[in-house]
């Protein structure tokens, strides 16, 4: 009799740890499926909007070659209207940079270096951010810029995580997770009617201590409560240079001469 009550009890813990197990792998399921509708949902919300307007906090973090992290923070702000016109403002330690595009030309200014570039880009927005990355200057946080960020975003990703609300400047928001093979990145999703980002973060997974690109979203406008803009590009008493002058608007100094950068 011992041994038949021993056997029941261990074939008891056996469906409890099974029906756990079940329970949270159905639970992880459920928090996946979330996750994908709360990004699907933002990027539908996004992708409807003709105009939109934003200020922003970034930090780029880097790895010295010497293995220090090193972190570098800029400001900035974003006027777009779909499809082909979009104004961007960074100011940081080493660069005041404006880019201006209005459908037929990129205008790019270093006012920090008294030089300004023009070129041919004809096109919508979403044309202009892979010319922006092919130029070295990356729109803050482009990947949220486009259409369709949900596509943009999801094509890679191998896992998916909600990780439940989060506070971005008082703001309270949907936090997910998102893994690629190459980065793991994360995002904080304002909870209502305009789930626009609050924040965008993206940490290399291929690179030691594992350096990040952070943007902060404030000031968040959309729609009808976005003023018209000005899309006329002003040079002040910039003159005239070309793309080799602009190499130096990064966010990140010049590093030379105490190891490089990853």
């Amino acid at each position: 009799m011992p041994s038949t009550i021993a056997a029941g009890a261990r074939g008891w813990r056996a469906g409890l740890i099974a029906a756990a197990i079940v329970a949270g792998a159905s639970a992880a399921a459920a928090d996946e499926n979330d996750a994908r509708a709360l990004l699907k949902a933002m990027s539908d919300y996004m992708g409807a909007q003709q105009a939109l307007s934003f200020a922003y906090d970034s930090s780029l973090a880097i790895i010295t070659a010497d293995l220090q992290k090193l972190e570098f923070a800029s400001s900035g702000t974003v006027s777009l209207e779909r499809p082909d016109k979009i104004r961007i403002t960074r100011t940081g330690g080493f660069a005041d940079v404006e880019v201006v595009f209005d459908g037929k030309q990129l205008s790019i200014l270093g006012k920090d270096i008294g030089k300004y570039v023009q070129v041919p880009a004809p096109g919508t927005v979403e044309d202009l951010i892979e010319r922006l990355r092919d130029r070295g200057v990356p729109a803050p946080g482009a990947d949220l810029l486009l259409a369709n960020v949900n596509d943009a975003l999801m094509e890679p990703v191998i896992d998916v995580k909600d990780l439940g609300s989060g506070v971005i400047n008082g703001e309270e928001c949907n936090h997910l997770a998102f893994r690629t093979d190459s980065v793991d990145w994360q995002i904080w999703i304002s909870m209502g009617d305009d789930p626009h980002p609050c924040r965008y973060v993206v940490t290399s997974k291929l690179m030691a201590l594992a350096p990040e690109y952070r943007v902060d979203v404030r000031d968040w406008k959309a729609g009808d409560a976005v003023v018209a803009g000005d899309f006329s590009f002003d040079p002040g008493a910039a003159t005239p240079g070309e793309l080799a002058d602009l190499r130096g608007i990064d966010e990140v100094p010049d590093l030379s001469g105490e190891g490089d950068a990853q």
